[in-house]
C-alpha cells in the first residue's frame, strides 16, 4: 500500500490531507428500488434476502437485496470468502453503482457496498473521486483519508495553521481544518469542480506562498554572496559593436545596461532576459560576456541541444576571434583529443569563454577563473543543474554571475512563480526590416498544393524548412518519418535540393548539412524540431510544420521563428491531420492570428499550464500538488506580497511551510 501511496506522492499521513480530489459525487440521495431507472448510477439501501455462490458459464457469487418496493441482484464474478460472509441475510447495506437490466429482474454489477451507515442525524456530504493508480483504489482511500482527517479532529495529528490570521482575514482564506475537511467531504449542493472551491484556493495559495519562499530564500541567500565586479564598457565592448553589421535596438539597450549594472556590483547576478523569435537576445549575451573577459575572468555559456550550442558556438567565434578572444567548444560527443584540449583551454584560463551542452557542468570540466555563467533557454533545464554549473566558480570564495535567456516569452504570473529567484528583463522590440510572417491552417490532404509552394518559393530564389514533429516518444520513428518525408519531397521536386536534419545524426553530419543549408546550396531542409530555436537563415521564407496539431503553442511559435528572419515577406503552412479537436482548432487559429509572442505564451499557459510550457515534465520543476496556475494565476500577485510579509515579519514560519509543502522535492539551497 505505501509503494502504491508514494507513485501518488503520498509519503506522509499529511500528504493524504492534501490529496484534493479529481470531482465529487452526490450518493446523498437514496433511490428506492422499485422507482430506481435502469442504466443510471443509484444509491439504493437495503436488507439482504439470500446469498449464493453460482456455478454456471461462469463461477458467480449473487445476492438479493431488498427495500420493501423492489429488489436487485449483486453480481460479483471476483469475490472472496469474507465478502460472502459479509452479505449474511439479515443485513442491512447500502449500494452504489449503474442499475442493470437482465432476465430475472434488475442487477448491479460488482456495486461499492457501504455496511456502515451514516447516522440519521449526521450532515450528508458529497463522495470524493480522488487521482488513484493501479492496484489502489477509491474505497482505500476514501478510508484512509477520512482516517487521516479523524486523527486530526481527536488531536492525534497536530495540524498547525501557518497563515497568520490577519492575512487570513485580509483574504477572507477559510482556517486550514475547516478547509480540509470541506474538501474532502464538501455539502450536498457544493459545486462538484474541487477547482472552483473557496477551501481549494485556500490550499493553493499556501502552496505558492511557500514555493514563493522557497525562491526568496534562495534569493536572499545568493545576496548574500560576493560575486566579482565585472565593469562594463571597455575597449572590446567598444570593438565589438564597431564591427556589427546592424545597431542595437532600443530595447537591446535598456536590456544590455540592466545587465551590466547588475555585473558591476559585488553581488552575484540572477537575471532573466526573455524576448520573442528574433529579438536579439545573443548579442546581450555577447555584451555581457565581453564585460566579464575585459576584467579577467571566463564566461560559460550553456545551451540545451548540441545544435543550439554549435550555433552560439559558430557566432561568439565569429564575433571574437577578431577580439582575440579564445573560445572553447566543451562536448560530450567531441573526440577524446577535442575534449582534452578544451577542458585544458578552460583550466588554465587560456579560453575566455566556452560553450557547450550539459557537458560544461561534469565534474572533469575546471575553470580557471569563471565570472559569468549564460544559460540558454533556461526551462530545458532543471533548477538543479542551473546552480550546479555556478558551483564552478565557488573555488575562489566568488560566485559567478548567472544570465539566463529564453525564447518563450513567459506569462507574468510564471515568471513570478517558476523564476521568482530572478530579475526579469524584457527584449520587446523586433530589430528593423522584420516583416511579420503570414501564416496559414492547411489540411495534409492539400499535399501537393503544399509541394507547388515549395517550389514556386524556390524558383524564386528562397529556401525553405519542412519541420517533422515528434509523432511517438522515439527519436528512431522520429527520424524516420523525416527520412520519408525527404524521399518524398526529392521525388516531388525534381530538380531541387532536399537536405536531412534529425536527431540521431553524428554531430558533424548536422553542423555539415546546417552549413550547406545555410550557404544556399540546399533548397528544402526537412528536420526534427532540433531547429526549433538558435537557427538563423536569412534567405528562408518559407516554413511547413506537418502535424502542427500535436504541438503547444509556444513550440509552434519558435519554428516559425525561424522564417521572416530578413526583409522578405515569409510564410509558415501549418499542417494537420483531419478531424481537429476543438483544443488543436483553437491553438492553430491563435497561431494564424497572432506573431506576439507574449500574447501567445499567456495563451498557452491557459490552454496547457504551465508542466508542458516551460518544459517540467522532464525537469521536476513546479510540479505543484494543489496549485493550477491556469485557475490560480491571480492568486499570485497576493503571494508574492505575502512571502514579503512571511520574511519580514514572521520568518519562523517559514521553514515549516516549506516542510509542509516542499517535502522531497526543490531543496533549492542546497544542491
Amino acid at each position: 500500500m505505501a509503494e502504491r501511496l508514494a507513485r501518488l506522492g503520498v509519503t506522509r499521513v499529511l500528504d493524504l490531507l492534501l490529496h484534493v480530489p479529481l470531482r465529487y459525487q452526490d450518493r446523498t440521495q437514496v433511490s428506492r428500488i422499485g422507482e430506481a431507472r435502469i442504466g443510471e448510477d443509484v444509491v439504493i439501501e437495503g436488507v439482504v434476502e439470500h446469498t449464493a455462490v453460482v456455478a454456471r458459464r461462469r463461477r458467480s457469487l449473487l445476492c438479493r437485496v431488498a427495500d420493501g418496493t423492489g429488489s436487485v441482484t449483486l453480481r460479483f464474478f471476483h469475490f472472496n470468502s469474507g465478502q460472502r460472509d459479509a452479505l449474511r441475510r439479515g443485513r442491512r447495506l447500502r449500494c452504489i453503482g449503474e442499475l442493470r437490466a437482465f432476465s430475472g429482474g434488475v442487477e448491479m454489477i460488482h456495486p461499492e457496498l457501504q455496511f456502515e451507515l451514516p447516522a440519521p442525524d449526521s450532515a450528508p456530504r458529497l463522495t470524493p473521486v480522488y487521482p488513484a493508480t493501479e492496484g489502489l483504489h477509491q474505497l482505500s482511500l476514501r478510508r484512509l483519508v477520512a482516517a487521516a482527517l479523524q486523527r486530526v479532529t481527536d488531536g492525534d495529528l497536530p495540524l498547525v495553521e501557518l497563515l497568520p490570521e490577519g492575512l487570513r482575514q485580509r483574504l477572507q482564506l477559510p482556517d486550514l481544518l475547516a478547509a480540509l475537511q470541506t474538501l474532502h467531504g464538501p455539502p450536498p449542493g457544493t459545486c462538484t469542480d474541487p477547482q472552483r472551491l473557496p477551501a481549494r484556493r485556500r490550499l493553493a495559495f499556501e502552496e505558492l506562498l511557500a514555493h514563493s519562499l522557497s525562491m526568496l530564500t534562495l534569493r536572499t541567500l545568493a545576496r548574500t554572496e560576493t560575486a566579482p565586479s565585472l565593469a562594463a564598457g571597455g575597449d572590446l565592448t567598444a570593438r565589438f559593436l564597431a564591427q556589427l553589421p546592424f545597431s542595437l535596438t532600443a530595447a537591446q539597450q535598456r536590456v544590455a545596461a540592466e545587465v551590466a549594472a547588475d555585473l558591476s556590483a559585488s553581488r552575484p547576478m540572477l537575471r532573466l532576459v526573455q524576448g520573442d523569435v528574433g529579438s536579439g537576445k545573443t548579442v546581450v549575451a555577447a555584451l555581457a560576456a565581453l564585460a566579464a573577459v575585459e576584467a579577467g575572468y571566463q564566461v560559460a555559456l550553456m545551451a540545451p541541444t548540441e545544435l543550439l550550442a554549435e550555433q552560439h558556438y559558430g557566432n561568439f567565434h565569429d564575433w571574437f576571434a577578431p577580439l582575440q578572444i579564445e573560445v572553447a567548444w566543451v562536448s560530450g560527443k567531441s573526440s577524446a583529443g577535442a575534449r582534452r584540449a578544451a577542458h585544458e583551454a578552460v583550466k588554465t584560463g587560456a579560453a575566455g569563454l566556452a560553450v557547450g551542452t550539459h557537458a560544461l557542468f561534469q565534474t572533469d570540466v575546471e575553470f580557471a577563473r569563471l565570472g559569468l555563467v549564460i544559460i540558454d533557454e533556461q526551462h530545458r533545464f532543471g533548477v538543479h543543474q542551473r546552480l550546479a554549473l555556478r558551483e564552478k566558480g565557488a573555488a575562489q570564495g566568488l560566485r559567478p554571475h548567472q544570465l539566463v535567456m529564453t525564447a518563450t516569452p513567459i506569462p507574468r504570473t510564471l515568471a513570478m512563480t517558476a523564476y521568482a529567484d530572478l530579475d526579469c528583463s524584457s527584449i520587446d522590440e523586433l530589430p528593423a526590416g522584420r516583416t511579420p510572417v503570414r501564416t496559414a491552417v492547411l489540411s495534409q490532404e492539400r499535399r501537393d498544393e503544399i509541394v507547388q509552394r515549395i517550389r514556386s518559393a524556390c524558383e524564386s530564389g528562397r529556401q525553405a524548412y519542412w519541420v517533422c514533429p515528434l509523432i511517438e516518444e522515439s527519436e528512431l520513428l522520429e527520424a524516420q518519418a523525416a527520412e520519408q518525408t525527404a524521399d518524398f519531397l526529392r521525388e516531388a521536386l525534381g530538380g531541387l535540393s532536399v537536405g536531412l536534419v534529425h536527431g540521431r545524426l553524428r554531430a558533424d553530419d548536422k553542423e555539415r548539412v546546417m552549413g550547406q543549408f545555410k550557404a544556399g546550396a540546399i533548397d528544402v531542409l526537412v528536420a526534427t524540431t532540433v531547429v526549433e530555436v538558435g537557427v538563423d537563415v536569412p534567405n528562408a521564407s518559407l516554413m511547413i510544420i506537418e502535424n502542427a496539431e500535436r504541438l503547444g503553442l509556444a513550440q509552434l511559435h519558435q519554428l516559425r521563428g525561424r522564417v521572416g528572419r530578413g526583409a522578405m515577406a515569409s510564410s509558415c503552412l501549418l499542417v494537420y491531420k483531419p478531424p481537429l479537436t476543438e483544443t488543436a482548432r483553437a491553438r492553430l487559429q491563435t497561431l494564424r492570428d497572432c506573431n506576439d509572442g507574449f500574447l501567445i505564451a499567456e495563451k498557452d499557459l491557459q490552454m496547457r499550464g504551465p508542466g508542458e510550457l516551460l518544459g517540467t515534465r522532464q525537469t521536476g520543476q513546479l510540479s505543484f500538488r494543489v496549485a493550477d496556475l491556469r485557475d490560480d494565476a491571480d492568486l499570485v500577485v497576493g503571494v508574492r506580497e505575502s512571502a514579503e510579509l512571511i520574511q519580514n515579519q514572521y520568518p519562523e514560519l517559514i521553514q515549516p511551510l516549506l516542510q509542509r509543502w516542499l517535502t522531497q522535492r526543490e531543496a533549492y539551497g542546497n544542491v
